[in-house]
């Protein structure tokens, strides 16, 4: 499972998520053209290279000719993220991201979310901050995101609403149930943005897991102080199974339907598994009135579930969803590739510890080598088990 682990060890904010995710292989142009489908204008995203105590990072920067900052609802957020281009599975992290700062907001300042004004976080660099930081983690391929313990700083800060304590009112009540220290540096080293990231996305938090990391980077702050690396740090690999972790808990939602166009439910499948859907399946049911129906049912992760139950109730002509926790023990997957006489093909292992159960050749890399070499699927498929048993006798 590819993982995103965020060493917060000088705190977090929107820029330097950002920061870190160039630096850690995300190409800027690609980011860039991402965040040009969004309905906002004049403004201007650059990157630098730049030393943090010593240490090399990259500093993103928003800007923009905006007089004031705009003060924009949740819902005015929402939509102008809705109407981009962007992929399903960035839109639906970008608003859960926005809806945990607007639910914490609220809580502070005692209003409903819909009543609730952005202020900082509704303005242009904040916007861009947020999504681009979902648009990063897309085009990285993280599946899953774990966090370290937070240094949220101490003293008091100038804010929209006046002076406030560090952490501000908004951040603590974002990280809530997170491990936090003050650290012995005083001022203000996690934002609302950078807070509503990892409370939004991250499974856990604590030390960093088992992984096999392959792209490291580091993303400035504003800050340099001389003798302490102002940098957040994040890791990127592929998590390494244990004993103790192949045990994970999984959301069940499912529903029974039995008045809705079957051409329907290829695109529901389609829009699920862009939104972090595990598995979508489809069992022939018996309804009331002896109607045959379908049960459909989506496994996914937690953060995922509230994207997948308003896609559910919105694309589908049920009135309502069921949904539960179930306990799953999975093999750790991982993917090779090996040379045939045919061409390349990736190979999809499954282990338990270190020990291979089984192994299958990519079904589209077989067919495409199929169509383009003029020989059989089933000879192609051969050929690549014959190769992956080949690289393991060698082994």
């Amino acid at each position: 499972m590819r993982t995103l682990y965020f060493d917060c060890f000088a705190g977090i904010s929107g820029d330097m998520t950002i920061g870190a995710l160039l630096d850690a292989g995300v190409a800027f142009d690609d980011l860039k053209a991402q965040l040009a489908t969004l309905p906002l204008r004049d403004y201007e995203i650059s990157v630098e290279r730049v030393t943090r105590s010593s240490l090399a990072a990259t500093k993103f920067h928003v800007r923009f000719q905006e007089s004031h900052h705009h003060e924009r609802h949740l819902a005015d957020i929402a939509e102008l993220i809705q109407v981009s281009k962007l992929s399903e599975l960035t839109k639906a992290r970008a608003i859960r991201i926005f809806e945990k700062l607007a639910a914490a907001e609220a809580r502070v300042h005692g209003k409903t979310i819909e009543e609730v004004h952005f202020h900082e976080v509704g303005a242009v660099d904040s916007i861009l901050d947020i999504v681009g930081a979902a648009v990063c983690f897309e085009l990285l391929g993280i599946d899953k995101f774990i966090c370290s313990p937070l240094r949220v700083g101490y003293g008091f800060i100038k804010a929209a609403h006046g002076t406030l304590p560090v952490p501000a009112p908004g951040t603590a009540e974002l990280l809530r149930g997170i491990p936090v220290y003050a650290g012995d540096r005083e001022g203000e080293y996690v934002t609302p943005t950078g807070a509503a990231i990892v409370a939004a996305l991250c499974d856990s938090f604590g030390a960093m897991p088992p992984m096999q990391t392959d792209k490291i980077g580091y993303g400035a702050g504003n800050r340099d102080p001389k003798d302490f690396p102002n940098v957040l740090r994040v890791f990127c690999g592929e998590a390494v199974a244990t004993q103790a972790d192949d045990k994970e808990t999984i959301q069940v939602i499912e529903t029974n339907i039995d008045d809705m166009n079957p051409q329907s439910y290829g695109f529901i499948m389609e829009k699920a598994f862009a939104l972090g859907a595990r598995d979508v399946f489809m069992t022939p049911a018996q309804m009331k009135k002896n109607r045959p129906g379908v049960l459909l049912t989506v496994l996914c992760k937690a953060e995922h579930f509230d994207a997948l139950v308003d896609l559910l109730l919105k694309e589908t002509t049920t009135l309502g969803v069921r949904y539960y926790e179930a306990k799953r023990r999975i093999l750790a997957r991982d993917t090779e590739k090996v040379h045939t006489e045919f061409g390349e093909i990736s190979v999809k292992i499954a282990r338990d510890g270190n020990r291979i159960v089984h192994f299958q050749p990519e079904f589209d890399d077989c067919v495409a080598i199929a169509e383009k070499s003029g020989v059989s699927l089933l000879e192609v498929q051969q050929a690549a088990i014959a190769a992956y048993r080949k690289l393991l006798e060698n082994r």
